[in-house]
């Protein structure tokens, strides 16, 4: 038993290391290859108008080429018309669809308006409403200024509010259903250190939403949020993962071994804001390859064990005596 108790010392003392180690390549992802091609039959958009914030860069992109490449006549938004154009005339040329750029800053009700006003103009009210546009970086709770809470939840969770309820409001006066998307994240749902900002607004976007679920249903408008994991895109890695060290991590406890793809997200919010979907609403759909419920098990981490070493717990186990 003093033997035993010796080797089970070391195999604990194995187990505390190996649980902050990386192997940074996850063999067992083959088993789950990502799917990238476009899921919806061709033309499941056809004759539908598609606004996206943040639609230049990162998953805003991606989904707005999905949506393009499935007929829908996107109108993209952001602060940065610059970028903006150049997604749009890139969407453009690969779809054949008009992809229209529009400036506006979420944070700005007046802004918000007026870019309403002028997608209107050219294109009428939307049938489908992406709200993407995010910010967010690490940061101790400590060193949080003012200024730093408020950037980042002007944007998440007030920017999505007056998108919401402006375009909302029109819809409802023009008798118009349509259906609303919202991305957050999973700890919207947990919260989590270094980023309390970003988990209390996106927290605030997913209430809004059931809400409006529950109360706009009558006049025929869908409310559905898509929960994202750790999708590698520029913008957010740079802030979140600054020195590309916690990237090994994030696969370690992913169990399918890897991150998530742009086009796999894009193909889920087309579903949720297609036709396919017309009975779901007010769900929030968690995509991230199963990392949340990995890191939410006590004793998940009990994976890294081996058969050799399951055998000499289960021996020590057995011999245990009493209650």
């Amino acid at each position: 038993l003093t033997l035993l108790s010796q080797q089970f010392s070391q195999t604990e003392s194995w187990f505390h290391r190996s649980a902050g180690l990386q192997s940074g390549s996850a063999p067992h992802s083959q088993l789950f290859p990502p799917a990238e091609g476009v899921m919806l039959p061709p033309e499941s958009f056809k004759n539908r108008v598609v606004f996206i914030t943040g639609g230049g860069t990162g998953l805003g992109r991606a989904m707005a080429t999905v949506l393009s490449q499935l007929g829908a006549q996107c109108v993209i938004a952001s602060r940065k018309l610059d970028v903006l154009q150049q997604t749009a005339e890139d969407i453009c040329s690969r779809t054949g669809n008009k992809v229209h750029a529009l400036q506006c800053d979420v944070r700005d009700p007046q802004a918000v308006s007026h870019c309403v006003d002028q997608m209107t103009s050219l294109t009428g009210l939307p049938d489908v409403i992406i709200n993407n546009a995010a910010g967010n970086f690490i940061c101790p709770s400590e060193r949080l200024s003012p200024n730093a809470w408020k950037s980042i939840t002007d944007i998440v969770l007030n920017g999505t509010a007056f998108v919401t309820l402006e375009l909302g409001k029109r819809l409802i006066q023009d008798q118009r259903g349509a259906s609303f998307l919202a991305i957050t994240t999973i700890y919207a749902e947990s919260g989590s250190g270094f980023v309390a900002p970003s988990a209390s607004a996106k927290a605030g976007v997913e209430a809004l939403y059931k809400s409006l679920a529950a109360e706009w249903g009558r006049y025929g408008h869908r409310f559905n949020i898509i929960q994202p994991g750790p999708i590698k895109t520029k913008g957010a890695f740079s802030r979140l993962d600054p020195t590309g060290k916690f990237e090994k991590g994030m696969i370690d406890r992913i169990p399918t071994g890897r991150l998530g793809t742009p086009a796999e997200l894009a193909n889920l919010a087309a579903y949720l804001s297609s036709d396919y979907a017309s009975w779901i609403s007010g769900a929030v759909m968690r995509f991230d390859g199963g990392e949340y419920v990995s890191m939410a098990g006590e004793f998940n981490d009990l994976r890294r064990v081996t058969p050799d070493q399951w055998k000499m717990m289960e021996a020590m186990i057995r011999s245990t005596k009493g209650s």
